[in-house]
């Protein structure tokens, strides 16, 4: 009796996409203390913030001005209060918790990449005032993890994008103008497209992505 070679590779190929599935959840697991000492690391510069009667604030972004070209490496990391982190932790700790799986440098040189492009779009369309907070950096961790899996996908992309998109998707109605003048919903669209920008330069430009390279047996 014979039997399809397609019929016999599928075990396999089921058997390799758990493998990598719990690959990457097992580095997830060991990643969640990396994305809680950023976190701490927030909480610590807004305790001085705090403490300084929100004179940091000063350093965020500002659209159109020479001056506010500082925000654009600074607004992320300032809130305009403790309340305002807290509402960010959630997310940032949860993206920093999958994208950490890419290694510690990569995940720096992503976010450097997202902070200057994001940032940079926001200071040419940005509405007057001093922009900060850390939405747009992780709406565009959402856009670079959803254009992902459209660029190069696979089981551990598609499954990262699906937890994204469950838990986060209501975010992206954030890209729209609101009725609080206070959100920098122009900070929410740039840093949506410069995750979906940047996705599409990784693609382009390298031959390896990685979730695949992690998946990679030693």
């Amino acid at each position: 009796m014979s039997v399809s070679p397609s019929f016999t590779s599928f075990p396999k190929a089921l058997s390799v996409a758990a493998d990598q599935v719990l690959s990457v959840l097992t580095q997830a697991g060991a990643n969640w203390k990396a994305a809680f000492l950023v976190l701490a690391a927030l909480y610590a510069l807004q305790l001085v913030n705090w403490l300084s009667g929100y004179r940091l604030n000063r350093l965020g972004l500002i659209p159109r001005n020479l001056v506010g070209l500082r925000g654009i490496l600074l607004a992320p990391v300032l809130h305009a209060d403790f309340n305002h982190l807290f509402f960010n932790s959630l997310p940032l700790f949860t993206l920093l918790g999958l994208l950490f799986n890419r290694g510690v440098a990569e995940t720096a040189q992503l976010t450097l990449q997202l902070m200057v492009l994001g940032g940079g779009l926001l200071w040419l369309i940005g509405q007057r005032g001093i922009h900060i907070g850390a939405s747009g950096l992780i709406m565009g961790y959402i856009g670079y993890l959803l254009a992902e899996a459209y660029f190069n996908p696979s089981v551990v992309t598609i499954l990262v994008a699906g937890v994204v998109l469950f838990y986060f998707g209501s975010s992206l109605f954030s890209i729209f103008p609101q009725a609080n003048k206070q959100v920098s919903w122009q900070g929410h669209l740039t840093g949506l497209a410069s995750g979906i920008i940047v996705a599409l330069y990784h693609h382009t430009h390298y031959l390896q992505d990685g979730w695949n390279v992690i998946a990679q047996p030693h």
